[in-house]
């Protein structure tokens, strides 16, 4: 049976393909190249992929990105789309769920909304119930660099603190957009903002996210 990291896997994979190498992404300084060989390093290279949470380890984790992203394009769309090695513990169905369907469906969105003509996607009750329950488990987490309070609120009132403050700044959206708004993606996703002007603009700014 398909799972969700599994779909969102192919989705990533179809629009960085159809992007090609050097379309914009919404990640500062990447273009859709980077944004694969990031993908790919994360899953075939522990060596290197834990620069992304140890510092110590980070120009490590550039060098061997910088290598992936030389490689052929379609290689590394190819690498994304089979996934990672067997002796790989993402490869395990569990693990995969747990690790990778956030990560890609955010990495999708990176590619999607960065494009002048892209469109929003409609997304299944189930699948925008597993994202918001992934926004309420690590809510605090992702908010941590707010500099306001931050309330995350799904149009029929189910909230998640983000982050304890004042002033509040309450944001409204569907499960989707509220992801990528936590995600530091605040300026592409598509949410209503309540609370004092000054702080909704810093918020709008601030770096959110892992």
């Amino acid at each position: 049976m398909s799972t969700h990291a599994k779909r969102e896997r192919l989705l990533l994979a179809d629009l960085l393909e159809a992007a090609g190498p050097e379309a914009p992404t919404l990640c500062e300084g990447w273009r859709t190249r980077d944004l694969a060989a990031h993908v790919v390093v994360r899953e075939r290279r522990a060596d290197a992929a834990g620069g992304l949470v140890i510092s110590a380890l980070k120009s490590r984790l550039e060098r061997v990105q910088a290598e992936f992203a030389a490689k052929p394009y379609e290689e590394l769309i190819q690498l994304i789309r089979t996934g990672p090695p067997r002796f790989s513990p993402m490869s395990l169905k569990q693990v995969d769920e747990a690790a990778n369907t956030v990560e890609f469906f955010v990495h999708a969105e990176d590619v999607r909304r960065a494009q002048p003509d892209w469109s929003r996607r409609e997304l299944d009750p189930v699948f925008a119930d597993l994202l918001w329950a992934r926004v309420e488990r690590t809510a605090r987490l992702l908010g941590r660099g707010s500099p306001v309070g931050l309330v995350l609120r799904r149009p029929d009132g189910r909230t998640a603190v983000a982050h304890k403050g004042a002033p509040v700044v309450t944001v409204t959206g569907e499960p989707a957009e509220l992801l990528l708004f936590a995600f530091g993606r605040q300026r592409a996703a598509d949410v209503e903002t309540e609370g004092d002007k000054e702080a909704v603009e810093r918020l709008s700014t601030a770096e959110l996210g892992m």
